[in-house]
């Protein structure tokens, strides 16, 4: 039964399948200049319980695909083309009412930079008692508070009975962070999508909020979607790993996959750029040359081959998201080098790492 604007959409019992589906995911945006392609052909499954990481630099579409899953780019110059289910659900033919009742007690979102998240005239407190009750009104306030006091003591925040009265001045980044995920957790979601959570935060608070979305997502059967730009935050708790560049995935797989195996060169090249305890110091970080292109003029073929020391004749055809390694389906990815010249390739000075250009 189809649901009406004046009611939640009923989400039925995923039966053992997966708990969120995109297929063909595809966003744009109209400008003077032309349409900008901002999300090409995104598809991936999330299981309760699991971690998808997506990862790429500023501009690769990863905000956007979020953003997406929950109707926020909707508007009079978006495109947006492709399925997204929750639960046998599809959300794109939602209304914006029906969505309105979606977000937040289906599909929750920690947004970027705590800093700026929250409103500076009211308590946190009163700003997690808002979005409850704006999904129930049947919770008194009194209710409302005592299931936010709830909140913050359950991610962590001391003296919390108090602290619920604190404007978010008086918190500290951590704490707000902390906040913001209670807020997301507030109406118990089914997905929690994270995107940046640490941004701005020192590396032993970081720490702090990935161990608690790890923690948290374990024992709530939540599953999480967690962008980011930093594979080393995508070490401490994905499962599987989607990276994105010019509004495509050029490759996806496991933890493992992405990390001890990678296919694509903008995989090498993120990886080469992290700091590494455990090996010796290199020469020379290895880098990612040039700048991501204009999403309005991507180059004809692989978006990435005008940044790639490993560019070849091949490279001007549009590669497949495609499963290349012998005896692994799961693990694909958009480079028409074969395995055994990445394996070579992808070594430099001893590490993962993309080689500096010649000349």
């Amino acid at each position: 039964m189809s649901a009406t604007p004046e009611t939640a959409p009923v989400m039925p019992d995923a039966g053992g399948g997966p708990l969120l589906e995109v297929d063909g995911l595809r966003v744009g945006f109209a400008t003077e200049d032309g349409r900008v392609q901002a999300v090409d052909g995104v598809d991936f499954q999330l299981e309760p319980g699991e971690v998808l990481a997506i990862v790429g630099e500023s501009g690769s579409g990863k905000s956007v695909t979020a953003q997406t899953l929950i109707g926020l780019t909707r508007g009079p110059n978006s495109y947006i083309e492709g399925s997204v289910r929750l639960r046998g659900e599809e959300l794109t033919s939602l209304s914006e009412s029906q969505l309105q009742k979606v977000r937040g007690s289906q599909i929750a979102m920690i947004f970027q930079d705590p800093m700026t998240s929250m409103n500076p005239v009211f308590t946190v407190g009163t700003q997690i008692i808002e979005a409850i009750r704006a999904h129930d009104r049947s919770s008194s306030r009194k209710e409302s508070r005592a299931r936010a006091v709830e909140l913050l003591e359950a991610v962590g925040i001391p003296d919390a009975d108090r602290r619920v009265d604190a404007y978010p001045h008086e918190f500290s980044g951590g704490m707000r962070q902390r906040a913001m995920i209670a807020m997301g957790l507030a109406l118990e979601p089914s997905v929690l999508i994270a995107d940046e959570p640490t941004t701005a935060l020192d590396v032993t608070i970081q720490a702090q909020i990935l161990h608690l979305i790890q923690d948290l997502n374990r024992s709530r059967g939540l599953a999480t979607i967690l962008i980011t730009h930093d594979l080393g935050v995508v070490a401490e708790v994905a499962d599987r790993v989607l990276v994105m560049y010019g509004g495509k995935v050029v490759e996806r797989g496991t933890l493992e996959d992405i990390f001890y195996d990678p296919q694509h060169p903008y995989t090498w090249g993120l990886l080469g750029s992290l700091t590494r305890l455990d090996q010796p110091r290199p020469h020379r970080l290895p880098q990612i040359s040039g700048a991501p292109p204009s999403l309005l003029n991507l180059p004809k073929g692989c978006a990435f081959r005008t940044r790639c020391p490993h560019e070849f004749g091949k490279c001007t055809e549009v590669p497949g998201l495609d499963a290349r390694l012998p005896g692994d389906p799961n693990h694909r990815d958009r480079c028409w080098l074969t395995p055994e010249q990445k394996k070579t390739l992808r070594d430099v000075e001893g590490r993962i790492g993309l080689e500096a250009p010649h000349g």
